[in-house]
């Protein structure tokens, strides 16, 4: 029997004035899978992924997390319910070391106030070496331990990309949306990403993942939807959307998806 959607979108339309961007678009995903989201520039990938996670409203279409219809909870709010968004453009904390990186993460679900925090009450200080340990866990599951006192906006690129996804996971995501992470990646750097993901998966996690390194998603991805146009142009396996010849014309000009 299959499992309920974690997340299930039903004809979600996003225009622009006249421009539409998002053409009655479904996509859903169990828990515990990780689904590809793919197709040319301008197919309407960020824009999906922004009515996604509420930074702008639809303009028609359904949008549940787990059962419950979100379309107007604010963005900080599904990131409360556990939808975790990283982005291909990354701005470190100026001035903030590693660790304080990944630590600010975890006041998204801290419990003391502006006043507790002020007077140093007991229980924010147990708060406080919590958030530590965790923000160290998390160094330490994507490699970065050794770096966690240098300052964030100084580390290479491909440390950069692991300390943001530190930051995500810290937060106790239910699902990461992940835009572009093997952006400006090696191949070396792109293959530990890789491990990484399956990694994440492998504890529970869901994940989305918008990329156009077609190698990594055919590495890692359960199921890949194909968007053109702003349309759902094809949904399946990798193994079905490599050889579906829709996808072979529209996102790939005629050459077959690379394994």
């Amino acid at each position: 029997m299959t499992a309920a959607p974690l997340i299930d979108v039903q004809g979600l339309c996003k225009r622009f004035g006249g421009v539409t961007a998002l053409d009655n678009v479904d996509f859903s995903v169990e828990p515990g899978q990780i689904s590809g989201l793919i197709g040319p520039n301008g197919a309407g990938k960020s824009t999906f992924f922004n009515v996604l996670i509420g930074v702008f409203p639809g303009n028609g279409g359904e949008i549940r997390f787990d059962g419950k219809r979100i379309n107007h909870v604010r963005p900080h709010d599904r990131v409360v319910l556990g939808m975790v968004r990283t982005f291909q453009k990354i701005h470190p904390f100026h001035g903030m070391t590693v660790l304080e990186s990944v630590m600010v993460g975890c006041h998204a679900r801290g419990r003391a106030g502006l006043i507790a925090a002020m007077l140093r009450l007991p229980f924010v200080k147990r708060e406080e070496r919590g958030f530590r340990e965790a923000a160290e866990s998390a160094l330490a599951f994507v490699g970065l331990t050794g770096q966690a006192q240098m300052l964030a906006d100084v580390l290479p690129l491909g440390h950069q990309r692991l300390l943001q996804l530190a930051c995500a996971l810290v937060t106790q995501p239910r699902v990461l949306l992940l835009d572009e992470p093997a952006s400006g990646l090696d191949a070396s750097e792109t293959a530990r990403l890789a491990d990484l993901l399956l990694a994440i998966r492998a504890q529970g996690k869901t994940l989305v993942v918008v990329e156009h390194d077609m190698s990594l998603v055919m590495k890692i991805c359960d199921r890949i939807t194909v968007l053109s146009f702003g349309k759902r142009l094809a949904n399946g396996t990798p193994e079905q959307v490599r050889h579906d010849p829709k996808v072979i014309e529209a996102y790939l000009g005629g050459g077959e998806p690379r394994a």
